[in-house]
């Protein structure tokens, strides 16, 4: 299976048409090998146009999802980005190609085992990663330019608009199970201001100021 020509359709066919439109990130989707971030039976759809299965009951989301979100946080000249749910990596190496350092953190080590050993395979030396509760955030390593939360919450997290940056953004799903707003959050003189993207269905964000385990 020629996986490149099923990279460059899915920019084609599901990037561009939806309105992706920054070179450099569709450039970076051309680029990074998405079908080494999900399991080896569904790797035959890892450009496909919706979410996959990845263990303990998360998941890869669609390459739209994540191209919007990526696209979403401005990151033209952004220094540090901290990601909350690892996943696969898959986000964090697109992020990886495009800022100078990543902090992901997964609260699944199995999850984050996978995904740290495909870090060293693949060369990203600018992705720290830990296991551990995302809602708390990584205080020792803040402030951050950007924050990229990948599972949903019922209202932001306070340590993570704490460890925002002043002038820095912020993306997150808001809502509950079956509805919920992808929503861009940016830091002014302290406040915060909220932008609704589009809807979209991710699993809940677990933990301190999040939802509880199910």
């Amino acid at each position: 299976m020629d996986y490149s020509i099923l990279r460059k359709s899915m920019v084609r066919e599901q990037l561009i048409p939806r309105g992706i439109i920054d070179e450099k990130i569709l450039e970076v989707f051309s680029k990074v090998e998405r079908h080494k971030f999900v399991p080896e039976e569904f790797k035959a759809n890892a450009y496909a146009d919706h979410p996959l299965p990845i263990g303990e009951n998360q998941t890869i989301s669609q390459p739209y999802i994540v191209a919007l979100m990526t696209e979403c946080l401005n990151l033209n000249d952004v220094g540090k980005v901290l990601e909350i749910g690892t996943g696969s990596g898959y986000q964090s190496a697109i992020l990886a190609e495009l800022v100078r350092e990543v902090y992901t953190i997964e609260r699944f080590s199995v999850l984050a085992q996978k995904a740290g050993v495909l870090f060293d395979e693949l060369g990203y030396t600018n992705i720290k990663m830990r296991t551990g509760d995302g809602t708390l955030g990584w205080q020792e390593e803040s402030p951050f330019d950007r924050i990229i939360v990948t599972a949903a919450a019922l209202e932001i997290p306070l340590p993570l608009v704490e460890q925002l940056k002043e002038g820095g953004r912020l993306i997150i799903p808001l809502g509950g199970s079956f509805s919920q707003i992808l929503t861009v959050v940016e830091k002014k003189k302290g406040e915060i201001e909220s932008s609704p993207v589009c809807g979209c269905v991710f699993v809940p964000l677990v933990g301190k100021y999040g939802q509880e385990a199910s």
